[in-house]
C-alpha cells in the first residue's frame, strides 16, 4: 500500500518537472532553438498538427531557424500559425523554406522572461506540493481504515517529504538554469 502511494507520488512529481522543462524549452532566449516552434499547432487540413510533424526543423545559424515543410501546400498554414503564436517572430518565405530570424533580446524583455520563468517554476512547485498533500491524505485514510500500521504511515510520510524536497530542488535548478540562459548576452 505505502509503496503504491510512493510510486504514484513520484510519478506525479516527475510529471510536474517534465511539464516545467517542456514549458521552459519553448521560451525564447535570443538563441535559435527548434524547441521554440516544434510544438506549435498548425491547422493542417482542418486538424491541429504539431509543426515538427509537418516540417523539417533546423538551426543553420545561431540566430536562425529554418522550416522546410514536407508538403509545400502547408506553407501558408505554417506561416499563419507562427504569426498567431506569441513568439513575436515574422516568417520569411522563399517558396521552399520558411526562415525565422531570432532577434537579440532587450534588457526589458530579458527581465520579463525571467519573471515568467519564476512564475512557471512556482506553478511546478505548487503542483509538487499538491501531489504531496494528496499522497499524505491517502496514507492517513489507509491508516484510519487499518490497511497500514501507524509506523508505516509515518515512514511513508517521511519518504514523501524527502521526495518533495528533492523534486523542488530539481525545479529550482531547472528554473535557475533557464534564467541564466536568458540573462546571458
Amino acid at each position: 500500500m505505502v509503496d503504491d502511494v510512493l510510486a504514484e507520488t513520484k510519478d506525479g512529481m516527475e510529471k510536474a518537472v517534465e511539464a516545467l522543462q517542456h514549458d521552459l524549452a519553448s521560451m525564447r532566449t535570443g538563441r535559435a532553438s527548434t524547441g521554440l516552434v516544434e510544438k506549435l499547432l498548425v491547422d493542417y487540413y482542418g486538424t491541429p498538427t504539431q509543426l515538427q510533424e509537418l516540417a523539417l526543423l533546423s538551426v543553420p545559424e545561431p540566430q536562425l531557424i529554418s522550416i522546410r515543410p514536407y508538403d509545400p501546400g502547408a506553407m501558408k498554414e505554417i506561416e499563419r500559425a507562427i504569426m498567431q503564436s506569441d513568439l513575436g517572430l515574422t516568417p520569411n518565405n522563399d517558396g521552399k523554406i520558411i526562415r525565422l530570424q531570432i532577434p537579440s533580446l532587450t534588457e526589458e524583455r530579458r527581465r520579463n522572461l525571467t519573471k515568467a520563468v519564476s512564475k512557471r517554476s512556482e506553478e511546478a512547485r505548487v503542483s509538487v506540493r499538491n501531489t504531496r498533500r494528496k499522497s499524505l491524505e491517502d496514507l492517513k485514510s489507509f491508516e484510519k481504515e487499518k490497511l497500514i500500521s501507524e509506523d508505516d504511515m509515518y515512514v511513508g510520510r517521511d519518504k514523501i517529504q524527502k521526495m518533495t524536497d528533492d523534486y523542488i530542488k530539481r525545479i529550482d535548478e531547472v528554473g535557475a538554469a533557464k534564467e541564466k540562459e536568458i540573462l546571458e548576452v
